[in-house]
C-alpha cells in the first residue's frame, strides 16, 4: 500500500509539473494581455505595470520564478483586484463552493444510489421505468434549464425557498439540488446497470438457496460490490463539485470559486487563471488517487500494489 501511494504522488506531482507548464504558457500565448482590455491605459502606465508585476522580464525567468512560487503555495498577485493574492480569493471562495459541493455530493451519491438500486430490486416493472425516466431527465437536461426552473417554480411561484443569494441554510438548497440533478441521474443509472450484473452472478443465486433475506442479500452481498463503477465516477465528480460549478454559482449569486474563475476571465486576471487552474488539477489528482484506494476496501480482492485481482 505503501509503495503503491509513493509512486502515485511521484506520478501527481510529474502531472502537476506538465499542468502547471501547459497552463503558464497558454496564458503567454493568449493574445492581448492583462492590462489590456476595453479601457486601453496609456502606454507609459502599461509598461509601469508590466515592469510591477514583472511581465517584462523573459518567459524563462517569469517560468522558473512562477514554479518557485507554486513550491511555495504562492500564486501571485491578482491584476484586478488590488491588495489581494489569488490566495486569498480561493480562501475567500473555496469554503463556499466546498460547502455548497458536499452538500450537492451528498445529494447526488444518496439519491442516486437509492434510485440505482431501487430499479434493478424491481426489474422491467413501473419502479425502474420511473427511475430511469427520472434519470434521463436528469441527464438531458442541461444545469442551467434546471436552475431556472427550480427558482421559477419553487422559489417564484410555491414560494418555499430564496430565488438567490448565499446567506442561509435555506439559500443552499436551489443551487444543490441544480448542481446535484445531472450526477445523480449518472449515479442512478450506473448503479442500476451494476446492481443488475451483481445479481446475475452465482454468488448471489448461492446466498438465495441458503435462505437469506432479499434485504441481506441486497445490503450484504450486492451494493458493495455494486458501488465499483459509482466510486470511480465519484473521483472526478468530488473536484467538479467542490471546486464549484460556474454556471450554477453565477445564476444564483454565490461568492465561490466558480465566479471567481469567471469573473478572472472576462477581466483577463491572468494569475487568478493560473492559480484556480492549478488548484483545481491538485484537488483532481487527489481525488483521483483518493478512489484508487477506495477501490482497495471495497473490494479487497483488487490488490493496490500491483498484484491481480483474485490473487
Amino acid at each position: 500500500m505503501l509503495r503503491y501511494i509513493s509512486r502515485r504522488l511521484l506520478s501527481i506531482l510529474l502531472s502537476l509539473f506538465l499542468i502547471i507548464t501547459a497552463t503558464f504558457f497558454l496564458m503567454r500565448a493568449a493574445p492581448g494581455g492583462p492590462f489590456s482590455g476595453e479601457k486601453k491605459l496609456p502606454p507609459e502606465i502599461e509598461k509601469n505595470l508590466n515592469e510591477y508585476y514583472g511581465l517584462d522580464r523573459p518567459w524563462y525567468n517569469q517560468y522558473f520564478d512562477y514554479l518557485v512560487s507554486i513550491a511555495k503555495w504562492d500564486f501571485g498577485p491578482s491584476f484586478k483586484y488590488k491588495g489581494q493574492t489569488v490566495n486569498d480569493l480561493i480562501n475567500d471562495g473555496f469554503p463556499v463552493s466546498f460547502f455548497l459541493g458536499m452538500e450537492s455530493l451528498l445529494l447526488a451519491v444518496s439519491l442516486g444510489i437509492l434510485l440505482g438500486v431501487i430499479a434493478a430490486l424491481n426489474h422491467n416493472k413501473w419502479q425502474d421505468y420511473g427511475a430511469m425516466i427520472f434519470a434521463v431527465l436528469g441527464i438531458s437536461v442541461p444545469s442551467f434549464i434546471m436552475a431556472s426552473l427550480l427558482q421559477y417554480v419553487l422559489a417564484i411561484k410555491l414560494g418555499l425557498f430564496p430565488v438567490a443569494r448565499w446567506e442561509s441554510l435555506q439559500h443552499t438548497v436551489l443551487p444543490a439540488l441544480a448542481l446535484a440533478a445531472t450526477p445523480m441521474a449518472f449515479i442512478a443509472r450506473l448503479t442500476r446497470s451494476s446492481m443488475l450484473e451483481v445479481l446475475s452472478n452465482d454468488y448471489i443465486r448461492t446466498a438465495k438457496a441458503k435462505g437469506l433475506s432479499k434485504g441481506q442479500i441486497t445490503v450484504k452481498h450486492a451494493i458493495r460490490n455494486a458501488l465499483l463503477p459509482v466510486v470511480t465516477y465519484l473521483g472526478p465528480l468530488s473536484a467538479a463539485v467542490l471546486t464549484g460549478s460556474f454556471v450554477i454559482e453565477k445564476i444564483f449569486g454565490i461568492p465561490g470559486l466558480g465566479s471567481q474563475f469567471v469573473l478572472s476571465i472576462s477581466n483577463r486576471d491572468y494569475t487568478t487563471i493560473m492559480g484556480v487552474t492549478v488548484f483545481y488539477s491538485i484537488l483532481l489528482l487527489f481525488s483521483v488517487l483518493l478512489v484508487d484506494i477506495a477501490y482497495g476496501l471495497i473490494d479487497p480482492r483488487i490488490k493496490l500494489a500491483g498484484g491481480k485481482k483474485g490473487e
